[in-house]
């Protein structure tokens, strides 16, 4: 448990905390939410130590382990990807070398009624435990688990961390963290750096971790699925809801409702106690009952009314202007770079008023077509383009495309022509921007502010073909929400790359995954295309990877062949994973031996008889000789196991 008591920070005078205080039970599943600026990121790093509030204390009990994620950070490691993660087993690598260290005193000595003798086999029995407690004998399984789990593939295991963008090395982060086992554990904006599958996986993840998870995230779904209980940040306060964001919502509302009118009849009471006080007060008749009115008013403890920051964007997006019936058609596209090819023949078209979701995992292609598309990178094959279409483009970088030098103001008057210009300040005003703050320079921004100014931009050019790669990275809850709001009324045709699942609940009619190089199709929103997948995969039907509509039925024959090669990878990998559990029950029995030997050993009586003590320390010596030997046998299935995986015929050889 970590108690948070009566906690003040507080920036250039503005107080952002207040004397907040909670708790952080054992097992916790807690959503830090509130708008951005309101101090969450700099509450975890109270948590966790790494920056001091002005007043208050964190009080965590000794031994207790802390696990955090910032937003963002820089790795510099020079070691691969599996190994960078294995450092998260620092205490196991070293019980390990300490165990090997007594096991070599022990089998020299033979002092076995000596207390130098029974101090040693102590130490061991307890580095053994605490070995076995911290899983140290499933490390490299583990760490597979996590990695794959998060998006790494195989055989990009033994890649250097360095060949790896920021987001890919984020996630590495994260799986150190998770293999830690913390008992808290602190996460910033999580889902930043991963793609729906990861995201899904480490919802089960988090559900099912014996610890406490803390969690910063403006993605609603993942916040729903995780958390158990919500804690507002806002406007210097705290509120504590035990309930996940779509509880608390609806919780916050009813409270807010009932304080209300909790208020409005407190304040009808003082104000028919205040006229009677007025009528009455120099009337001698009732001087008694004023001052009885009088001492009520006094004692009356006044209801008051939480503050909450509502302010957020506000805008919609100008008309489109007319377009033809076909807005794009590809052929054949293909987009290669010098180690991969990203996009393989693709062939698709988009119709006006299409709604189209890009989703996959990170790196298959999403945003390289995004870039083909808005003529920023060169490609192979055909692409035409409709009659009159005009694209809008928000990147995913695209604050990176903003003058640093320049302010708010002149930020949008540099492109604001006609009859915009007057509209300019009404417009920064709808993103938040008004006062003082549209003369601050581009880069004092803050990351949130940068995603609002570069979506001001884009409504000064109407346009009728919208694409939006990761809108709504460094955007809040509420400014997540107008934006929704404004892109459903878009009269346009829309592309949409996100990996935020409740924000495309409902914006779109297709869905275009990626999947090495290829993209399939399917008809409906997100969750009609995860709803999908989940039975496909079910099925092993889900990782036919053609694009949907192309393919011949001359096809159809070589799919079978397909189905053959799945169906006997299937059934080796079937033998080989029981191999390995039947090996995993053989470690456990062979280790229940050594315990109970170990056990006798410290026990001084046996020892009286030397003979006894030796017969029990070549019983110890051969279970120990024999889990190495099972080890061995262990390591060398899950080798195979592998050499098994990279035939896989649905991953390619």
């Amino acid at each position: 448990m970590i108690s948070v008591n009566n906690l003040s920070v507080q920036f250039g005078g503005t107080p952002l905390f207040d004397h907040i205080s909670f708790i952080i039970n054992d097992k916790d599943r807690i959503g830090l939410v509130g708008k951005n600026g309101a101090g969450k990121s700099t509450l975890l790093k109270i948590i966790k130590n790494i920056q001091k509030a002005d007043e208050g204390e964190v009080v965590a009990p000794s031994g207790n382990t802390i696990g955090y994620l910032p937003q963002e950070m820089i790795s510099g490691s020079t070691k691969t990807v599996v190994e960078e993660a294995m450092t998260a087993f620092s205490e196991i690598l070293e019980l390990k070398e300490k165990i090997g260290s007594l096991e070599h005193e022990i089998k020299v000595r033979t002092d076995f009624e000596s207390d130098e003798y029974h101090d040693l086999i102590r130490k061991h029995s307890e580095a053994y435990e605490r070995f076995n407690m911290l899983e140290g004998s499933s490390i490299q399984t583990n760490t597979e688990k996590v990695l794959t789990g998060l998006g790494f593939d195989i055989n990009e295991f033994t890649r250097p961390m360095s060949q790896f963008s920021s987001g890919w090395q984020m996630r590495v982060e994260l799986a150190k963290i998770l293999l830690r086992v913390p008992d808290v554990v602190l996460l910033d904006e999580p889902t930043n750096h991963l793609d729906i599958e990861s995201i899904e996986w480490l919802e089960a993840f988090l559900i099912n971790y014996k610890g406490a998870v803390v969690l910063v995230s403006h993605d609603r779904a993942f916040l729903d699925n995780v958390t158990k209980r919500t804690v507002e940040i806002s406007l210097g306060k705290i509120y504590d809801y035990r309930a996940n964001y779509s509880g608390y919502i609806t919780l916050r509302e009813e409270r807010l409702d009932s304080q209300i009118a909790t208020y409005n009849n407190q304040q009808r009471q003082i104000r028919q106690i205040e006229r009677f006080v007025e009528r009455f007060r120099y009337k001698s008749t009732k001087a008694a009952q004023v001052q009885s009115r009088i001492k009520m008013l006094e004692k009356i403890d006044e209801v008051e009314l939480d503050v909450f920051d509502e302010s957020g964007i506000n805008f919609r997006f100008p008309k489109s202007p007319h377009s033809g019936k076909i807005i794009l058609e590809a052929k054949h596209l293909s987009k290669d770079y010098p180690q991969k090819r990203v996009l393989n023949d693709l062939n698709f078209s988009v119709i006006k008023n299409d709604r189209i979701a890009f989703v996959g995992k990170n790196g298959e292609g999403k945003t390289t077509l995004s870039k083909v598309i808005v003529r920023q990178t060169p490609h192979t094959g055909e692409l035409k383009y409709g009659h009159n279409v005009v694209i809008g483009y928000y990147a995913q970088d695209q604050s990176d495309f903003l003058d640093p030098d320049r302010t708010v103001f002149q930020t949008i008057d540099d492109i604001a022509t006609g009859d915009i210009r007057p509209k300019i300040r009404t417009i920064l005003g709808g993103f938040l921007f008004s006062g003082d703050s549209i003369d601050k320079k581009v880069k004092v921004l803050s990351g949130g502010e940068k995603s609002r100014l570069s979506l001001a931009k884009m409504l000064l050019i109407p346009s009728n073909l919208l694409i939006l790669d990761e809108p709504t990275n460094h955007l809040d809850m509420h400014s997540k929400d107008i934006l929704k709001n404004a892109l459903i009324r878009y009269d346009g045709t829309l592309i949409l790359v996100s990996h935020d699942r409740d924000f495309l609940k409902g914006l779109t009619n297709r869905v275009f995954e990626f999947r090495r190089g290829s993209i399939r199709e399917y008809l409906g929103d997100i969750y009609d295309f995860l709803d999908a997948r989940k039975i496909q995969a079910l099925s092993q039907l889900e990782l036919s990877e053609k694009t949907a509509g192309s393919e011949p039925a001359k096809k159809v024959s070589s799919n079978k062949v397909n189905w053959e090669k799945r169906k006997d990878f299937e059934k080796e990998l079937r033998k080989m994973q029981n191999l390995i559990t039947k090996s995993e029950s053989e470690i456990g029995r062979l280790e229940d031996e050594i315990n109970k030997t170990e056990e006798m050993l410290v026990q001084p009586e046996k020892f009286k008889d030397k003979v006894l003590g030796s017969q029990l320390y070549n019983e110890y010596e051969k279970w120990k000789s024999l889990l190495d030997k099972e080890m061995k046998k262990w390591e060398n299935l899950h080798f195979d196991l592998e050499e098994l995986g990279k035939k896989n015929p649905d991953k390619g050889t």
